[in-house]
């Protein structure tokens, strides 16, 4: 017999007191019946009506927004961006709290998340509790720093560009992203169509005047002609095999950062915080204090930032091994680490590719893993070549967690911790820890 269809909440309200904040950019409430509600666009002590935005009865939890203020927290300021709020642009989920107390909404989300998940205090990761802001980002009340060097635009049916809504495909035209960095406003993206588009990215390379354009086709679709505010090279997202090729221009934009000059191809990775790259390096290199001979590791190396730094410090003595699964990446890192005869990156997933290496052991290890974290059996792996110090970077504090309880249990242990705020009014953070071998036998 056919279950009947459960009954959908969606536009349902209800007036809530709102809890503290959760993983994701929302906060907790509960409604008089029990019901738990993760709300957007309020803030921890709030007392709002929340409408709900997805969810059925009987689901174990309704996504909601908070349509109406009764009773506002001291850190609500007027959101400054004109497509921010309920039911508009997704792209953003902290425009309506006053800086500061964005960071520390991200500290609390980190701190819940590390104790969850890793059973760690703020004091045994030895963090000191807070975010820390990108140089120039501590702004006051109603700014926005505009720091996004790659912007993701869609584009709705009538080619106008625009910014998702929250968990939707659907579109919301935009005539100014405020988080855009200058390099990506200057071009004008939203001023023109986009006719038979189903997204423009546009990139905006930190410390040249590169910029990019990565058009991606409706199926079936014409490119238009790139007429632009400022000069670009254009790419394009191949329909049947989803590669990025070139039309017209160079296939790579050239970034800058520590003292060197990095090649990035076909919109490959790269920090998106024009000041991300140089920080993470200080924070990575401060915690891992390479020397002369050290022999190191980079893994997720993407074209090569970390390990290019190391062998700068580990010297002709030194070595250093660099693992990426991106294909172009790979032939980034080995052109951007030419000169470094010290350097030797491998292609492929690092869990496949260190067990071959043969590599019995390491004195320091750099992992920049992607948004899933690195797993249990990398960190075993990593454990058992008993490196002297591990750089953990983590763009998502649940897998940074995770992977930190795995790492305790083959003996390695947070000895330093940094965060800082990255990706200002949304809710995603950067943070670095720098892990140490447990002491035995005291």
């Amino acid at each position: 017999m056919q279950e009947e269809p459960k009954k959908s909440l969606v536009g349902e309200e209800y007036e809530v007191e709102v809890g503290p904040v959760a993983h994701g950019g929302h906060c907790i409430a509960r409604t008089d019946e029990g019901q738990v509600l993760f709300v957007r666009h309020t803030l921890p002590g709030e007392r709002v009506t929340a409408r709900v935005t997805d969810g059925e009865e009987g689901a174990r939890f309704l996504r909601a927004d908070a349509v109406a203020i009764h009773t506002p927290s001291k850190d609500r300021v007027e959101a400054p961006c004109p497509f921010s709020g309920p039911g508009k642009c997704g792209g953003c989920d902290w425009q309506h709290a006053a800086p500061g107390a964005q960071r520390r909404l991200k500290a609390s989300v980190i701190a819940e998340q590390l104790e969850r998940l890793a059973g760690l205090s703020p004091d045994d990761a030895h963090w000191d509790g807070t975010v820390e802001p990108a140089p120039g980002d501590k702004v006051a009340k109603g700014e926005v720093p505009a720091w996004r060097t790659r912007v993701q635009y869609a584009v709705d049916a009538d080619g106008h560009a625009g910014l998702r809504k929250h968990r939707s495909h659907e579109v919301e035209p935009v005539t100014h992203c405020m988080i855009a960095a200058p390099g990506v406003s200057e071009l004008g993206i939203e001023k023109r169509e986009w006719p038979q588009m189903a997204g423009v990215e546009a990139i905006a390379a930190t410390g040249s005047h590169d910029r990019q354009v990565i058009l991606t086709p409706r199926p079936g679709g014409r490119l238009p002609i790139v007429e632009l505010d400022k000069p670009v090279s254009v790419l394009r997202v191949g329909e049947k095999d989803g590669g990025v090729h070139r039309v017209h221009g160079r296939p790579f934009v050239r970034e800058r950062a520590a003292d060197r000059t990095w090649r990035v191809g076909n919109g490959g990775f790269w920090q998106v915080h024009p000041k991300a790259a140089d920080l993470l390096v200080e924070a990575v290199m401060q915690g891992l204090m390479p020397k002369k001979g050290d022999m190191a590791l980079d893994l997720y190396c993407g074209v090569g930032l970390f390990a290019g730094a190391l062998a700068e410090r580990v010297g002709d003595k030194g070595a250093v091994l660099g693992i990426e699964s991106g294909k172009r990446a790979v032939e980034d890192a080995r052109h951007n680490l030419q000169d470094l005869d010290r350097v030797r990156i491998e292609h492929g997933k690092v869990e496949s590719i260190l067990p071959r290496t043969g590599i019995t052991d390491v004195d320091l290890v750099v992992l920049d893993p992607p948004r899933a974290g690195a797993g249990k059996k990398t960190t075993t792996h990593l454990a058992s070549l008993t490196p002297r110090r591990i750089a953990y970077v983590a763009c998502d504090p649940a897998a940074l967690a995770r992977d930190l309880k795995y790492f305790a249990e083959v003996g390695y242990v947070p000895r330093r911790m940094r965060a800082f705020d990255l990706f200002p009014m949304t809710a995603h953070v950067e943070c670095v820890a720098i892990l140490e071998r447990v002491a035995t036998g005291t």
